[in-house]
């Protein structure tokens, strides 16, 4: 599976495919991950965003394949929540200035230690819970920062298939890729 994943995506060291491997819960941020991090206002003050139906997909099948998914984001709204929710991701939390305490909660919560969870950001907020994790991930057009010293670096752009990406990468190196038929919501 590893030459597929280099033949879809890039080439990744034998290192990080088997800490990929041990990945049991997967933590995003929202803003520049799920989405391409710009938020668009109306004239009534409604707030928009574009979710990628792809990285849907690949959420629910890391569900399926039994790694738990969290959000932590530092905005608040309730198009996240939607979104999220229609996704079952269970673990849901908004408005986090400070991100460590969540991460530490779901450690706790779900039983696991730092090796087993994956990360991915896109901007300085997320550093500091990026460099507690088995896997840091950054999105191409992350802060140039978070590229220098995240574990690995999509080659999707946040909004675009970078957290189907992480979705691959994580089913491939357990072998359950191709095993989730549902939708993508």
């Amino acid at each position: 599976m590893q030459s597929l994943f280099q033949q879809c995506y890039q080439t990744v060291p034998n290192a990080l495919w088997q800490q990929a491997q041990h990945i049991r819960l997967l933590i995003c941020d929202v803003d520049g991950v799920f989405s391409d991090g710009r938020i668009y206002l109306g004239n009534h003050g409604e707030e928009l965003k574009a979710f990628h139906t792809r990285d849907g997909y690949g959420i629910k099948a890391l569900r399926k394949a039994g790694v738990e998914v969290a959000v932590i984001t530092g905005r608040s709204s309730d198009i996240v929540q939607q979104r999220m929710q229609s996704l079952t991701i269970p673990y849901i939390y908004q408005g986090q200035e400070q991100k460590v305490p969540a991460y530490t909660e779901l450690l706790t919560r779900l039983a696991l230690q730092p090796e087993q969870v994956a990360y991915i950001g896109d901007d300085l907020s997320d550093w500091d819970v990026m460099q507690h994790v088995g896997l840091s991930i950054a999105v191409k057009d992350a802060h140039p920062y978070l590229r220098l010293h995240a574990g690995y670096v999509t080659s999707c752009l946040g909004g675009y298939g970078a957290v189907r990406e992480v979705a691959d990468l994580l089913l491939m190196s357990r072998d359950s890729f191709l095993q989730f038929d549902g939708s993508s919501s």
